[in-house]
């Protein structure tokens, strides 16, 4: 049996031009293609596919009762390549007009961006505007279609859909790694300095769940809070102290060793990540496009981490 993978389609378009034309003259006139080439074509063909498919004498091209049977198959084939296309240029039609997005500053540096790039990338038709900020903007009031927010939205005026999940990670300055290599527990840390998230409720308190499901609650004793992932990380980096932080923020990080990560075997709560529209609002096919390929980048960046 042909493997399907090794079946170059442009050669199906060949030989069903070839057949339609009742000759390689008049196929050649037709594609543009010289009389050789198309005849190479074909004998690949029926290489790839293991079976003679043409009937060859000097005045006409005749099938054999394979070639009948896969120019048939064929036909229905590119039918069906023609009418993808056709579909894909009706959807990029829709992905057209104003995207406006808001999420946080970090968040949207980090993981939005790149998401609305490779969109406007691909979509000539397509314009966006990212308002990133540490705000709860008021989506209607200023014409957003969509928020990406972190945590558990609290506003009831608006609908939520669950995208996915981020972990988060406690790390700390590389130059402690001696002083932490003692450390068993998360409670061995509770005074060590810490570097506060001051945007979280509670931010100093945390719970770690061990390996075997123990869950263990303690409250750190920070020096230095900050508003902003990018600068509790900077802290860190400077040797502030401890903190908790999203995987997608200090992942790189932790591989190049600018951080380190502290208790890996202790989990502690992922965090949400939301898409968030106002009620009853009919959601644009670019919308909803922007949504599907943030699943996707958030379900990379999960087995990335």
């Amino acid at each position: 049996m042909a493997d399907l993978r090794n079946i170059n389609l442009n050669r199906l378009s060949i030989f069903v031009a070839v057949i339609e034309a009742g000759s390689l003259s008049e196929a050649a006139r037709r594609t543009g293609l010289a009389k050789s080439v198309i005849s190479t074509h074909l004998s690949r063909l029926e290489a790839e596919v293991g079976a003679a498919l043409l009937l060859r004498n000097p005045r006409n091209l005749g099938l054999t009762v394979a070639g009948r049977q896969f120019f048939e198959a064929c036909t229905a084939i590119l039918r069906q390549v023609d009418d993808a296309v056709a579909a894909l240029d009706r959807e990029n039609l829709d992905i057209r007009g104003l995207l406006r997005v808001t999420t946080s500053v970090d968040f949207g540096a980090t993981v939005v961006t790149p998401v609305l790039v490779s969109l406007v990338n691909q979509f000539p038709g397509l314009k966006v505007d990212l308002i990133a900020s540490d705000r709860v903007l008021d989506l209607v009031g200023e014409g957003i279609d969509v928020a990406i927010r972190l945590g558990w939205p609290r506003d009831s005026s608006y609908t939520a859909t669950l995208l996915g999940s981020f972990a988060q990670w406690l790390v700390a300055p590389p130059s402690w790694s001696d002083r932490l290599a003692r450390i068993q527990r998360p409670q061995n840390l509770m005074d060590w300095p810490f570097v506060e998230l001051s945007i979280l409720e509670r931010a100093e308190n945390w719970s770690f769940t061990d390996p075997d499901g123990k869950v263990q609650k303690i409250r750190f004793d920070h020096r230095l809070s900050a508003s902003t992932t990018s600068a509790v990380r900077a802290a860190v980096m400077a040797g502030g102290g401890l903190a908790v932080l999203p995987d997608y923020q200090v992942a790189e990080d932790v591989t190049a060793g600018r951080l380190l990560r502290v208790l890996p075997e202790w989990a502690l709560p992922d965090g949400g990540i939301y898409a968030v529209f106002p009620q009853k609002r009919h959601r644009s096919r670019k919308v909803d496009l922007f949504l599907d390929v943030m699943r996707s980048k958030i379900r990379y960046l999960n087995n990335e981490n």
